[in-house]
């Protein structure tokens, strides 16, 4: 649809300037102030002049000065455009610097994200059934009230169900929260835990939107090593025995986020064991828990029976689809009547009616299905990623094979910035996240490298690429 929205000028009647001109000054207006852009349609003559109440005589009259001075261009049997080539000089020169940053910087081709899944797989054709059928009940109407802002009753029993089933946990309905995203679990965490004062250990580098959540929150972060089994748990110590006020410390312990390293047992009994001493929360991100390509997945830390403090964050929308922002997060009854409160206050409730419709997946098994049948593609592309890796970049980095997840953690062998190589690669229409994204202070010393949502021509493209640079 050309023009989906009422186009309005208003005219001065009483004014001394004629009508045809004040219409024409009012387009010329909105052209400058960016309210229309080159390429925008304008009503037609007649449906103009009925919207203005005055004769179509004026309108045409407008229309012929704006043509005339370049403000205007005319379709045969489309209508009346804004020009692509305006006629005052500094606007030009503003289209112009635009057009060619637009140019030096163009739309990457080929994106490295930092590991997300690859929509095309995502089962739209099951979701939009699953949505009609919604609609198509009797009692479609009571969908379409306020519900509960800890989230549909019925999903919650399914997560409660999954959680203790599949992760080992033992948690109640009463201690479930749906978020719109893990975002937002992070965020009602951040408040429900921290104030001003406060201090967070974090892993460096690691998840920066986190980081942000706690900061909003008040926090103070204390940022700690990860070393090859996780989380140097000496300076975890040292930071207890030096800092009274640290509440929480958050870690992705089955594939921490960037560098894909697994949190060995004897660690999280350790990290479990100083919680307990020393009264601080664990916030446990497990983000790709379903994507594990090993025997087995680790259970999360919150599946200890001796952990006392915790709250675990996961979400759907990577089983799913990104765009399908479905979170959640288990905590004590006491943190989540807390988080309850603060939710009220930043969304009344959560997407009941795509709750449902993800229920409906669950419930017929097609959840399951889908994921099956998505690890084992996602494990051929981890497969033909490694020999990429070994083929074209063997004598210049270092990497170890993740066992689950949708990315790659590589470390150069010889001392390189790697922000320079990031934007090299821009520039070839390439884009890789920067290590300046994971880190606190100093940036990384690797590159998250996600392979799952590229197809195999995309890999060896990137790859290939990044060989002539590091």
């Amino acid at each position: 649809m050309l023009r989906p929205w009422q186009f309005e000028i208003h005219l001065d009647k009483k004014s001394d300037k004629a009508l045809y001109l004040q219409i024409a000054d009012a387009i010329i207006n909105a052209v400058k102030s960016g309210k229309l852009t080159s390429g925008n349609a304008l009503p037609g003559s007649r449906q103009l002049a009925g919207l203005l109440n005055v004769n179509r005589n004026t309108v045409i009259e407008a229309l012929d000065v704006l043509i005339a001075e370049g403000w205007l261009i005319t379709v045969d049997r489309k209508g009346t455009f804004i020009a692509d080539i305006l006629p005052e000089t500094n606007f030009n020169k503003k289209t112009e610097t635009k057009a060619s940053s637009t140019i030096e910087n163009p739309k990457p081709h080929l994106v490295f994200d930092d590991g997300l899944p690859d929509s095309r797989l995502a089962p739209m054709n099951d979701l939009a059934r699953a949505y009609r059928e919604i609609f198509n009940r009797k009692s479609r109407w009571q969908i379409m009230g306020y519900s509960n802002e800890l989230g549909n009753v019925e999903f919650r029993k399914a997560i409660v169900q999954m959680l203790n089933f599949k992760r080992g946990m033992n948690v109640s309905l009463d201690e479930i929260c749906i978020t719109r995203g893990s975002q937002m679990a992070m965020y009602l965490a951040a408040h429900c835990l921290l104030s001003k004062g406060d201090s967070v250990i974090i892993e460096n580098p690691g998840y920066k939107p986190a980081w942000e959540a706690f900061e909003n929150a008040g926090a103070t972060l204390l940022p700690v090593n990860i070393l090859k089994d996780g989380l140097d748990l000496e300076e975890v110590e040292n930071h207890l025995k030096n800092n009274k006020a640290i509440k929480a410390i958050y870690v992705t312990p089955h594939h921490q986020f960037p560098t894909t390293v697994t949190m060995s047992l004897k660690k999280r009994l350790k990290l479990i064991e100083l919680s307990n001493q020393y009264g601080f929360t664990i916030i446990e991100d497990d983000y790709d828990n379903e994507f594990h390509f090993g025997q087995r997945p680790i259970l999360p830390i919150s599946s200890y029976s001796n952990a006392k403090n915790f709250i675990y964050i996961g979400t759907l929308s990577k089983i799913v689809a990104p765009a399908l922002r479905i979170g959640y997060l288990a905590a004590s009854i006491e943190n989540i009547q807390k988080i309850a409160q603060h939710r009220k206050i930043i969304d009344v409730q959560g997407d009941n009616i795509m709750e449902e419709a993800v229920l409906n997946l669950i419930n017929e098994g097609k959840i399951k299905r889908h994921l099956k049948k998505t690890n084992l593609i996602y494990k051929a592309k981890r497969d033909h990623f490694e020999k990429l890796c070994k083929l074209h970049l063997k004598d210049k980095i270092t990497f170890t094979k993740p066992e689950g997840g949708m990315a790659f953690w590589i470390v150069p062998k010889s001392e390189i910035d790697l922000q320079k190589v990031c934007n090299e690669l821009l520039k070839k229409g390439i884009k890789i996240m920067s290590p300046e994204k994971f880190s606190f202070g100093n940036p990384a010393s690797g590159l998250r490298l996600g392979y799952a949502s590229l197809t195999e021509e995309q890999m060896e493209e990137g790859i290939l690429s990044l060989s002539k640079y590091l």
